[in-house]
């Protein structure tokens, strides 16, 4: 990542640390006067953003950092370790929200009916956490930024999780007291499982899997189509981080010198890093193409 793209990644993290702060207070303060457990469980959803922001902004720095001695392949993976950790969190979140409402429900503690203002609270919350996903996914695509991903994903929980308040205030208001606690237990389910979703992302890129099919049946083509390639007997990809490693076997004419060849393989190397933003590092080989049934040795 480029320093620009550093400091525009950071940007956007701290624009989301700001709006969760300020969303969190003002759902926890109506939380509490209009009586709403649901909406205090969706002001704790939206705080633990702002720690995920905080640690999205240290997986952008380190990963952007240059190749070095002990790192010669780059630092892209530390934004893996920084989303492994934010799912980590926000699956513990999911975990206490969850808790404390089973125990509400198991205990019967549930006395009051959620205000009206609670109702406004959770429309306002919806609104603001889909623009800011919105807006963290733009910038996320832009930059090729996993962490940023992640984080617009957690303002996309965050905006369901709302919903389910929202359902939960109005069925208390209409005279099931339970309803606002069970939404708490919904709002858990979609905490748990955007935790879970961002940490299998994170593991893939961690153990080198394969990027998309249809992003290596481009590179294949991508491969084909420079002069003297026949055709391409190998393609491997593996992701680094956000980034794309490309280790391909090209097939050449067998006569042609050792100059040539290299040139093949060259111009496949310069149009696949020219045409595939993702892709960082490209390892090509060239195999001779196989003797004629009726040529001499």
């Amino acid at each position: 990542m480029q320093k620009k793209d550093e400091k525009l990644a950071v940007h956007v993290s701290f624009v989301s640390i700001i709006s969760n702060t300020i969303l969190s207070l003002f759902k926890l303060f109506v939380g509490f006067i209009a009586h709403s457990g649901a909406m205090v469980s969706d002001a704790i959803h939206s705080a633990s953003d702002v720690f995920s922001s905080l640690i999205v902004i240290a997986g952008i720095k380190i990963s952007a950092k240059a190749s070095d001695k002990e790192h010669p392949y780059g630092h892209e993976r530390f934004e893996c370790v920084a989303a492994i950790i934010l799912a980590v969190i926000l699956f513990i979140t999911g975990l206490f929200i969850g808790h404390t409402a089973i125990e509400t429900l198991a205990n019967h503690e549930i006395k009051e009916i959620p205000d009206f203002l609670a109702l406004i609270a959770a429309v306002i919350s919806i609104i603001a956490k889909e623009i800011l996903y919105w807006y963290t996914r733009f910038y996320a695509k832009r930059l090729n930024s996993g962490a940023l991903m992640a984080d617009a994903w957690h303002h996309r929980s965050d905006a369901l999780s709302s919903v389910g308040a929202l359902v939960g205030i109005i069925g208390a208001r209409k005279g099931y007291p339970s309803a606002d606690t069970i939404a708490s237990l919904i709002i858990c389910a979609f905490i748990m499982k955007a935790a879970l979703d961002i940490f299998r992302d994170a593991i893939d890129k961690m153990v080198d899997h394969s990027c998309d099919e249809q992003t290596e049946k481009e590179i294949s083509l991508c491969a084909q189509q420079q002069t003297g390639v026949l055709h391409v007997d190998l393609l491997q990809t593996r992701m680094f981080g956000n980034r794309i490693y490309v280790d391909i076997e090209i097939c050449a004419e067998r006569n042609i010198t050792l100059a040539e060849s290299h040139t093949i393989a060259q111009n496949v190397h310069n149009a696949i890093e020219e045409n595939f933003d993702k892709v960082k590092h490209v390892m090509v080989h060239v195999n001779p193409s196989a003797l004629e049934k009726n040529s001499p040795v």
